[in-house]
């Protein structure tokens, strides 16, 4: 058999006898590449790089989350209103608005119940003393005729009283000149006996008698005397106490008279009827409104300021009124002690002529100076700074640090910085209660 018929077969791995053997090559010692293996490999290279880009996006993405975990918020610079700390002079002051008001405005009142007849309209120009309107109270009016007649009557009894008194005082001076009238008398006799006694023409028994009767004249005139002394006394404490009566009725006349003559309502002032407060013949009762005079010549501002200013705000103070864009000087009149909706009332007048042309509830602000320095470490204030507040955002870099600060009097416009602020420092004025008092604000350009 010929080494070709040893032949085996591939797929068997058998000889197959007959066939021709053919002779072996290299073919076993050759290790056959397989093409799937770099295509593996490319594949892993193209995810590696994918998962490298990833890693440094994700590398970006947490470090501006740990930016983020850091500054709590991020913010545009566009929505920030940034101030810088200087210092300067500082003037403190309170701006108000207010309203141009009539500083001479009296209400009358009706001085008795009746009915009320106006002489004139509501937007009348008055003079002083002109007669505005006119009250009908027939009770009044009698009242007082009763009341004059009854002092007539005193007036009267108090004459006849002052007639009988002169003439008791007459009768006790009379009892008291006859006193001393019998006094003078009996010592003529008690001479006359002692005359005839040294002569013993009488008896001693008339001599004494003679004496006793200059003794018992003396007595008689000593008790007139003190009798007319108290009686004078008594009778003029009574006509002191019918006087007093006289006085006390004339004193009640005289309190009708005026309401009688408050029945016509004159006008205190020269101006304007403001109002009427009632209508014409209708019955009002005592001390009721009738109507309200403006004085046209003297007007003042009426404002209102936070009760924070009630205290520091004084009756003196200087201040600046701005009526159509015109500054006017001006000084504080008065200041409420009464708080309403957490604001005080005040008043300021011209500290020189009032301009032209002012008209009642005219719009007008009032700016009042309360302190001056001249060196204050201060900013612009905003909306929601003062001096309670106790935290501002400055900014450092591209962030806003919440610092600690101690702020003192605010103005219109700035407020006095005390201490946690630097002059060049800059601070956030710009609402930032939306981002919760976080330690620290990212500032995005």
């Amino acid at each position: 058999m010929k080494i070709t018929a040893l032949r085996r077969n591939v797929r068997t791995g058998i000889a197959d006898p007959g066939t021709p053997a053919a002779i072996r090559g290299t073919e076993q010692q050759d290790v056959r590449i397989d093409d799937g293996g770099v295509a593996r490999r490319r594949r892993l290279v193209r995810i590696g790089g994918v998962a490298a880009g990833a890693l440094v996006v994700l590398g970006i993405l947490v470090a501006s989350l740990n930016a983020w975990m850091h500054t709590s918020n991020v913010v545009p610079a566009e929505r920030l209103r940034i101030v810088t700390v200087t210092e300067g002079p500082f003037v403190r002051d309170v701006a108000a608005q207010g309203t141009v008001i009539a500083a001479v405005s009296p209400t009358l009142f009706a001085s008795a119940p009746g009915t009320v007849v106006y002489e004139v309209h509501a937007g009348d120009t008055v003079t002083k003393g002109q007669v505005l309107a006119r009250i009908e109270s027939p009770e009044l009016l009698n009242e007082y005729e009763r009341e004059r007649a009854a002092l007539d009557a005193m007036s009267a009894a108090l004459a006849r009283q002052e007639i009988e008194i002169r003439r008791q005082i007459l009768h006790s001076r009379q009892q008291e000149e006859l006193a001393r009238v019998a006094i003078q008398a009996a010592e003529r006799e008690l001479k006359r006996a002692q005359w005839a006694w040294d002569l013993r023409a009488i008896s001693e028994r008339e001599y004494l008698a003679a004496q006793d009767e200059v003794e018992t004249s003396r007595l008689n005139y000593e008790h007139a005397r003190d009798t007319a002394a108290l009686e004078r006394d008594s009778l003029t404490l009574d006509l002191r106490t019918r006087r007093l009566e006289r006085d006390r009725q004339a004193l009640t006349v005289r309190e009708l008279e005026r309401k009688v003559s408050e029945l016509t309502v004159r006008s205190p002032v020269d101006g304007m009827i403001a109002n009427l407060a009632q209508n014409q013949h209708a019955l009002v009762p005592e001390s009721a409104p009738i109507l309200t005079v403006v004085d046209l010549s003297a007007f003042e501002i009426e404002f209102q300021v936070a009760e924070s200013y009630a205290r520091e705000i004084k009756p003196g103070m200087s201040a600046e009124i701005t009526i159509d864009g015109r500054r006017h000087a001006g000084v504080v009149t008065a200041i409420s002690p009464e708080v309403r909706r957490n604001e005080v009332t005040g008043r300021v007048k011209f500290a020189e002529e009032q301009p032209p042309g002012l008209r009642q509830n005219q719009r007008a602000s009032v700016r009042i100076v309360l302190d001056e320095r001249d060196r204050a470490v201060k900013f612009e204030r905003g909306a929601l700074i003062d001096e309670r507040t106790r935290f501002v955002y400055v900014v450092r870099g591209d962030r806003a640090v919440r610092t600690p600060v101690e702020l003192g009097s605010p103005s219109v416009a700035e407020i006095e910085v005390l201490r946690g602020l630097s002059p060049g420092d800059r601070v956030i004025v710009s609402d930032m209660r939306d981002y919760r008092d976080a330690p620290e604000i990212l500032i995005a350009n």
